[in-house]
């Protein structure tokens, strides 16, 4: 299974696509070239024979075999406890926005399982470490920005304690779509002038880019712009 795996992804190396995404992951990044589609289709077939060794046997210093991992968990139909242990595992190795958020939107939860999964996401939202906060702060963006949880999202967002930048980006991106869907109650929280200061003026910026924000709340949210906490 490795060695199969291994030269698939040696075969499907692309020198121009790797020179493009080295540009945005961390200099020492090792890496095949390989263009997220494919790590996809792979990570599908792995699961459809039920062969889960390359979890095991993967070199999680190379970017496209750890992400190739992350997919294949995500994917993976066992029982839902079993599942998050996995997930807790991935997480210990993520070192990379692209991971992270790549492996963020690929889950798919049963709307029974949403509770269960909000809840595991708690000590992440709470944790230093930049990349397990932006791992919860990306999980909230990518599957409880609803009718539901947005109270809590919006909570949980402003008491993140992580200080990294690719944290507060995260943060920032999260109260941007909030804005689309919950301009309200997100604008209830950008006059409270309690965020961080690059948080709120990154979620403003990226909130008037959107085209999917009305220029009336863009106009105002304007004026609530290097407000926060230093």
């Amino acid at each position: 299974m490795i060695m199969d795996i291994k030269n698939k992804l040696t075969e499907l190396s692309e020198p121009d696509y790797k020179a493009f995404s080295l540009k945005f992951l961390p200099k020492d990044t090792i890496l095949y070239g390989v263009r997220l589609a494919h790590l996809r289709k792979i990570a599908k077939e792995a699961v459809k024979k039920q062969d889960f060794s390359f979890l095991d046997e993967a070199d999680y210093n190379i970017f496209e075999e750890k992400l190739l991992c992350g997919f294949m968990i995500s994917y993976i139909k066992l029982p839902f406890n079993e599942k998050l242990e996995l997930i807790k595992d991935f997480v210990t190795k993520i070192d990379s926005w692209s991971v992270c958020d790549s492996f963020c939107a690929s889950f798919k939860f049963k709307e029974n399982e949403k509770q269960q999964v909000f809840e595991f996401l708690q000590p992440y939202l709470k944790a230093h470490d930049e990349y397990k906060a932006r791992f919860g702060i990306v999980m909230l963006l990518d599957h409880f920005i609803n009718e539901e949880y947005i109270d809590r999202v919006l909570f949980l967002i402003r008491n993140v304690k992580a200080e990294g930048f690719y944290t507060k980006m995260a943060s920032a991106w999260a109260l941007s779509v909030c804005m689309v869907y919950f301009p309200q109650k997100t604008i209830s929280l950008l006059e409270e002038n309690i965020l961080d200061t690059f948080v709120q003026n990154k979620a403003i910026q990226k909130s008037v880019e959107s085209y999917r924000i009305n220029e009336k709340i863009k106009n105002y949210i304007k004026t609530l712009k290097f407000g926060g906490k230093k």
